[in-house]
């Protein structure tokens, strides 16, 4: 029954392969019209360590940066396997998001909190609930603002030209004569 409802959540839920741009996997460049792919969901948005970057900028002008740092040290959580390095990872997303005390407490409905005994025998999907609250919230209300900011369109128009300069003849033909120097 629980491998059922872990496998239903699963599929409900954006891939987990998701990086914070801090982190390790971030490459040093973008994937061609990524701003185009993150303004289709908050799913490709979260997916492209890039995307998660940008994001994080426009959240904290916005003083609410600490969603979606909840929600991916949850995505970070449920790939513990360790049930140590579980129990100690839940301590800190409950006393950095969770708690009345919290640095970066968020906004969740008050009866969804957890206590402070559940800590003690964690599980995977124990925020799982929460989680779902905050990307709903970030859905309906970040994100749409996150496209229509300052921050996402001057990322999209430099794509845009970008991309636009590649495909002009003068950047076809200066490749070629480039080419042709360099015998390549």
């Amino acid at each position: 029954m629980f491998n059922r409802a872990v496998s239903r959540l699963s599929r409900k839920r954006p891939p987990s392969d998701i990086h914070d741009s801090d982190g390790g996997s971030s490459s040093n460049h973008q994937n061609p019209k990524s701003a185009a792919k993150w303004a289709v969901s908050l799913e490709n948005l979260l997916e492209d360590p890039e995307g998660v970057k940008r994001f994080r900028e426009f959240l904290k002008k916005e003083f609410s940066e600490e969603n979606v740092l909840f929600w991916l040290a949850c995505e970070d959580f449920k790939k513990t396997q360790d049930k140590k390095k579980m129990q100690e990872k839940a301590k800190e997303i409950y006393m950095t998001y969770l708690s009345s005390k919290a640095s970066s407490q968020v906004n969740v409905e008050g009866q969804s909190r957890l206590s402070e005994k559940i800590l003690e025998e964690p599980h995977p999907l124990m925020f799982q609930k929460l989680q779902d609250q905050i990307f709903n919230l970030m859905k309906y209300d970040s994100y749409s603002r996150f496209l229509k900011s300052d921050l996402f369109l001057k990322h999209k128009r430099t794509e845009e030209e970008e991309e636009e300069e590649e495909d002009s003849p003068d950047a076809q033909t200066a490749a070629k004569r480039a080419s042709r120097i360099y015998n390549t």
